[in-house]
């Protein structure tokens, strides 16, 4: 009966012991450094394919710059949307695994170094530690102590004094919160992710075409076919782009928005790049322009022959008739021609159909077109340009403040972690011989070579203290 009790609880035993090397192992997993470096290997590489390859782009476009082939293949991989891939999720998932598994595994070690510090140096530290020093005085131990103690407070913070078997122990240490920098850095990256998703959840991004003295209240989300409402209007007064003189090169433009709200203005202010508009936590962003329509023109046509004289008003595009069943049309138009003022090109169509060469007509230089050969000449007389449309790039985001918080986070925490270290200082006093011996130790968890060239000046203090007897 004993015996097969005893084959039970050894099973029961063995059972226990298997799973607690799973659990060990799969902590272990979790905890190792070689998943971190693999997982950040991970994240730098697909990071690259997602800035390489235009995300959420029109199929068309992915096709004619791949083939249909590999956008077959971009798809299946989910390349053109990655950052919302499954397996990039994954990849996030794990590394934050990582980080929290390795900041709960490190964290009790570092929370006792602040909590519970060693304020009595073994005898190993003393003889071993690399930063130490030995002194001797003929002072009383008690009254070197307390000497010694305001010669620590100058470099450290007050310390604390102990006696333990005859001697006497004095304990200082400063920078001792640097020790938390690496953890305040994990959970800034693990805020920053959280920020992220909260801008995937519930936020997205948009565009929109507002042509000038027009308002809208919906915008198209990225790769959607579906409009978007957005709860007010916007509307836009007037857009004015400025260009280089001399060119046609864009120097700035701008739009003149409203935001109107249950029938009200409420918001009116000028955008431009890099200076958006916000309401209601939806950010207008400049982004595009262009014509919302076609300029038209006034254009005097003069019939050779005859003598006749047309006074036209035509559009950009449109084909106008002429007598003897021709027509023509103005194709293109520049404000300013070669520095000659403003031009109109114009192609006059055969009563048959078919299209003459394009030719340019010049509005500061009446007669220029009388030198062409035809039926015809042109004089344009002005033009308007079309009502502009401004393009705007939308975007709601409510984990943006998360994000800044997050990098916040992550400045303060890699500064506690690289630029301070936790600096402590053991002193030793005991009789020795009739004498007081003094046994120095110190060490920091980080820049051993600064931290061993500041020891040196603090042996100097300290000797010069105890040389020089109150």
């Amino acid at each position: 009966m004993i015996k097969g009790m005893t084959e039970i609880d050894s099973g029961d035993f063995v059972l226990a012991h298997n799973q607690r090397n799973i659990i060990d192992r799969t902590w272990d997993f979790f905890c190792s450094l070689k998943l971190t470096i693999i997982t950040l290997l991970l994240l730098a590489i697909t990071s690259i394919i997602g800035t390489v390859l235009q995300q959420n782009a029109s199929p068309e476009e992915y096709i004619r710059e791949y083939g249909q082939s590999n956008y077959e293949l971009f798809v299946k991989l989910q390349f053109t949307d990655m950052y919302h891939s499954w397996w990039f999720v994954g990849i996030l998932a794990l590394f934050s695994a990582n980080l929290i598994c390795c900041s709960i595994k490190n964290f009790p070690r570092a929370w006792k170094f602040v909590t519970s510090p060693a304020l009595i140096a073994g005898e190993g530290t003393l003889k071993n530690s690399v930063n130490r020093a030995e002194f001797s005085s003929k002072e009383e131990p008690q009254q070197l102590a307390q000497r010694l103690a305001g010669t620590l407070e100058k470099a450290f913070t007050k310390p604390t004094l102990t006696e333990d078997d005859g001697k006497l122990h004095l304990f200082a240490q400063k920078g001792i919160y640097s020790r938390f920098g690496a953890y305040i850095t994990h959970l800034s990256i693990l805020v920053i992710m959280l920020g992220a998703i909260m801008g995937t959840v519930w936020g997205y991004k948009a565009y929109v075409n507002i042509a000038e003295g027009t308002s809208t209240a919906q915008v198209w989300p990225r790769g959607s076919q579906t409009p978007m409402d957005l709860g007010f209007e916007v509307r836009c007064d007037d857009f004015t782009v400025t260009y280089y003189d001399g060119t046609q090169r864009p120097k700035d433009y701008t739009s003149d928005l409203v935001v109107i709200d249950n029938g009200q203005e409420v918001i009116k202010k000028t955008i431009e790049v890099n200076d958006p508009l916000t309401y209601k936590g939806i950010t207008f962003y400049q982004s595009s322009y262009g014509p919302a329509g076609n300029a038209s023109f006034k254009v005097q046509v003069k019939v050779r022959e005859s003598g006749e004289v047309l006074n036209l008003r035509v559009v950009q595009g449109q084909n106008t008739p002429l007598p003897g069943g021709y027509a023509f049309a103005v194709t293109d138009y520049a404000p300013n021609y070669d520095r000659f003022g403003p031009a109109a090109q114009l192609r006059v169509n055969t009563p048959n159909g078919q299209q003459g060469a394009p030719f340019i007509v010049l509005q500061q230089f009446p007669q220029f077109d009388e030198k062409r050969a035809g039926i015809f000449s042109f004089t344009l007389a002005g033009y308007d340009e079309p009502p502009m449309y401004t393009g705007l790039s939308v975007a709601k985001d409510p984990g943006v403040w998360v994000v800044w918080v997050g990098c916040f986070m992550m400045v303060f925490g890699s500064c506690g972690a690289f630029f301070f270290s936790h600096r402590r200082i053991w002193i030793c006093l005991d009789e020795q011989n009739g004498k007081t011996r003094v046994r120095v130790a110190a060490s920091a968890h980080r820049n051993q070579p600064a931290f061993s060239m500041a020891f040196d000046e603090m042996k100097k203090d300290l000797a010069q203290t105890i040389e020089n007897k109150a």
